[in-house]
């Protein structure tokens, strides 16, 4: 069954609301990726938030190995301009970026202004796994007192978020998918705490 840009893509952004208004719900977008017949270099389900996020009227920026190609690609797809980290509203750290990539993109990343708080940039992060019972403590808005929460990417990432969003309400938001067409959203709002072992 071919993917309907209407309400498949329309599902796609029920379930991401209904994620980044409970931060740490980890929602599925199976069912509407299968339907992505376009073999990228992304997860289908980056491909989705993509079509759904992107337009003529937004920027973005592919961090990847295969950057130009699947940039290529996402504006043929959306008409999106791209553009530099530090301008870009969506960011997509993909799967075979750099060890390195998203901390650097964390801190390149516009956080918005006083005035535009909300031009700030959204970073699209494809993470190896996503699961609950990890490592990382969510609370704050959206969240019923507290949500551990397991995401796995290279590097330390984790801080410098929080670095990044300390003058609220300037700051970013995080959308993280893996491979099983998973989907996560951190909004900037969300105190993230690691747990200590030991």
């Amino acid at each position: 069954m071919k993917l309907d840009l209407v309400h498949d893509i329309q599902r796609v952004y029920r379930k991401t609301v209904d994620a980044m208004s409970r931060p740490g719900l980890i929602v599925n977008i199976k069912d509407q990726a299968e339907k992505v017949d376009l073999e990228v270099g992304c997860f289908k389900s980056t491909v989705l938030l993509a079509m759904m996020l992107l337009d003529t009227e937004t920027t973005f920026k592919v961090v990847s190995e295969r950057e130009a190609e699947i940039a290529k690609f996402i504006n043929h797809l959306t008409y999106a301009k791209g553009a530099e980290t530090q301008s870009a509203g969506f960011i997509l750290v993909l799967h075979d970026a750099k060890p390195l990539s998203l901390e650097e993109t964390l801190k390149t990343a516009c956080p918005g202004d006083l005035v535009d708080p909300h031009q700030s940039a959204t970073i699209i992060v494809e993470a190896d796994n996503l699961g609950y019972d990890g490592d990382l403590l969510l609370t704050g808005p959206g969240i019923d007192g507290e949500r551990w929460i397991k995401v796995q990417t290279a590097g330390s990432w984790v801080d410098i978020r929080a670095e990044k969003n300390s003058e609220y309400p300037l700051g970013i938001d995080l959308i993280f998918t893996d491979a099983n067409d998973n989907v996560l959203c951190i909004p900037r709002t969300t105190q993230i705490t690691k747990r200590v072992v030991g």
